[in-house]
């Protein structure tokens, strides 16, 4: 409690006039919530008294003085108590294998959310051998990029009572193929792109009024038209590849953009391995009902000597394929505000993306012609090596080479 009143505030008044010219307007603030806090009760009154301040500044003043003394007494660097990910390694890989199968997302947003309860989830790492809080699993999620979500609309079609568990089907048979070491990829064609000085949704940095200037309407350049980049994302290497076409975005196209992968660098790295396994999405080019890409398929299987497993994402789920969340949306990122004036401008900019995480993505340009509408007939689709699994065969199988495997 203050007892002279009076006397403090002339005190202050004093000190304030010797100290304000020498003060910013921020230091002069600090000071006075300084002040008042140094006289407790009521102390915010005297203040204003002594210097004619509002007592929403002398407030915040508090709050500033407060903060810059909490900032002061920070320990040093690497000291305290260890994150979590720090005291139990491995943590973090193991809650998010546990929610890998449940996640869902925005292909246009790097943000994840996870469809499985904290409780349930703090099970399942239990049984790996992490036992922790629920709190901390919920930080965990936030620090790996996953947040809770409440149910919404959305136009994603069918739901098929089977999805949950293809989903499972396909996760399971990940782990195995990536626990042989053989490559699992997630393939798929980005939205078609105009090739021009069109207007590129997003936003980067200019002098002030030196924003390029783009076409007013966005109509195809006949001579330029559009471009279809056909992405490969390899789950285990982080790491990818882009054919972008010029032509039609067909079954061969697609097959052949898989085959350049395979080529500049799949086969670096998995050419001991006997399959590979490509995630797909139900429809478009790579669809399980389109025979050209099975057709197509049968061919690389045949040079490459190597089984080609395939798993087909359930109807009304497409937005969901890894190649979304962990490659396309970066490439958005990467190019956003830039008008894609020409090819070239295209492959660099998607060679260019790269992330904190480590992906690395190489790019080519296709210029071959692809014939639209190529039939494929019953006697042709019967010659294929194709095997459908027990669940699902039309959604999962195995295509294997019609030549003897070394």
């Amino acid at each position: 409690m203050i007892e002279d009143k009076a006397s403090a505030i002339e005190s202050l008044r004093k000190e304030y006039m010797v100290l304000s010219a020498e003060l910013s307007e921020k230091g002069r603030r600090k000071w006075a919530g300084l002040q008042a806090a140094k006289l407790g009760h009521g102390g915010m009154g005297v203040v204003r008294a002594a210097t004619g301040m509002d007592y929403k500044t002398i407030a915040r003043g508090m709050g500033e003085a407060e903060s810059a003394a909490t900032s002061a007494s920070i320990r040093k660097a690497g000291g305290g108590r260890k994150s979590l990910s720090e005291r139990l390694p491995g943590i973090r890989e193991a809650l998010e294998a546990s929610v890998e199968s449940g996640t869902l997302g925005d292909p246009e947003k790097p943000l994840k959310w996870t469809s499985k309860s904290v409780p349930h989830l703090r099970e399942a790492i239990k049984e790996l051998g992490y036992e922790v809080s629920a709190t901390s699993v919920r930080n965990l999620l936030i620090e790996i990029g996953y947040t809770l979500q409440s149910n919404r609309k959305t136009k994603d079609g069918g739901n098929h009572p089977d999805r949950n568990a293809q989903f499972e089907f396909v996760n399971e048979k990940t782990k195995a193929f990536q626990g042989r070491g053989d490559p699992v990829i997630s393939v798929d064609t980005k939205k078609k792109e105009l090739i021009g000085n069109f207007k590129n949704p997003g936003r980067e940095y200019h002098k002030k009024g030196q924003a390029p200037e783009v076409n007013v309407h966005d109509f195809v350049d006949p001579e330029k038209g559009k471009a279809a980049p056909y992405g490969i994302y390899d789950l285990n290497r982080n790491d990818g590849w882009v054919s972008v076409g010029i032509s039609c975005d067909t079954a061969e196209f697609a097959v052949n953009s898989i085959r350049s992968w395979w080529r500049e660098m799949g086969s670096l790295h998995y050419e001991g391995s006997g399959a590979i396994y490509v995630n797909a999405d139900g429809g478009g080019s790579n669809g399980r009902r389109n025979r050209l890409w099975k057709k197509e398929l049968q061919k690389f299987a045949d040079e490459t000597r190597k089984e080609i497993h395939v798993s087909h994402f359930p109807p009304g789920t497409s937005k969901w394929n890894k190649i979304e969340h962990r490659m396309f949306c970066f490439i958005s990122q990467n190019w956003r505000g830039r008008p894609l004036v020409d090819t070239a401008t295209i492959v660099s900019l998607i060679g260019s993306t790269k992330t904190k995480a480590g992906l690395q993505i190489k790019a080519t340009l296709d210029e071959r012609t692809y014939q639209k509408g190529i039939k494929v007939s019953d006697q042709e689709l019967a010659k294929l090596n194709l095997e459908k699994a027990d669940f699902h065969g039309e959604w999962n199988y195995i295509i294997r080479p019609n030549v003897a495997l070394n």
